[in-house]
């Protein structure tokens, strides 16, 4: 990635701070490139970590919420505030946790006709509330929601997973981040998924 692709400057590796420089190398091994968040973002190696160590405690701990369930919140949130980037790179996170290639682009289209459950409906509702008009949110929202089966901590994990993405997304927005190629063809296809035959 060149800092033209950046509107700030991004930092080769080998000047970046070796925490910095290690997470990133983790992350390549793992997936076999560095999203451009990472890269972006090792502008400012003290936010840079703050920002990484609020989203591992978001979503990386055992929760109420499967790990899918809190990417689907990242993809309908990223959507409502037109972040590409995030829309594309979660969108490609949950096609993978779910196990569902249709998924991601019904959630960031319309996700009340994506294929979900009706307690996941409820979540994604109050996400959307908390990243449109969080100073609506009532005590009524928490009741549909604990009819649900969310107990109080799943409230505050969906508000908080709905509020620091919004950072997120205006973040990829202040900078131009953009989503890397790879984001696009991941969980497309399942695995169990074999070629067919054209007659």
């Amino acid at each position: 990635m060149s800092d033209s692709q950046s509107r700030f400057p991004v930092p080769p590796m080998e000047s970046l701070p070796e925490d910095i420089r290690s997470r990133i190398e983790s992350v390549s091994e793992k997936s076999g490139f560095v999203p451009n968040v990472f890269k972006v973002l090792a502008h400012r190696p003290d936010e840079f970590r703050a920002f990484f160590s609020y989203h591992d405690a978001l979503m990386e701990k055992e929760s109420g919420l499967s790990k899918g369930e809190r990417e689907m919140i990242v993809v309908v949130t990223s959507a409502m505030n037109s972040c590409l980037y995030c829309v594309v790179a979660h969108g490609a996170i949950v096609r993978i946790r779910e196990k569902n290639p249709r998924l991601a682009d019904q959630l960031a289209t319309d996700y009340t006709r994506a294929e979900i459950s009706q307690r996941q409906m409820a979540m994604l509702d109050f996400a959307c509330l908390i990243c449109d008009q969080a100073a609506e949110v009532s005590d009524d929202d928490f009741e549909e929601l604990r009819d649900h089966g969310f107990s109080t901590e799943d409230i505050w994990d969906i508000g908080a997973i709905a509020a620091f993405f919004a950072l997120s997304n205006r973040m990829a927005g202040l900078t131009d981040m953009m989503p890397n190629d790879e984001f696009y063809a991941l969980g497309r296809e399942p695995k169990s998924a074999k070629p067919r035959l054209v007659k």
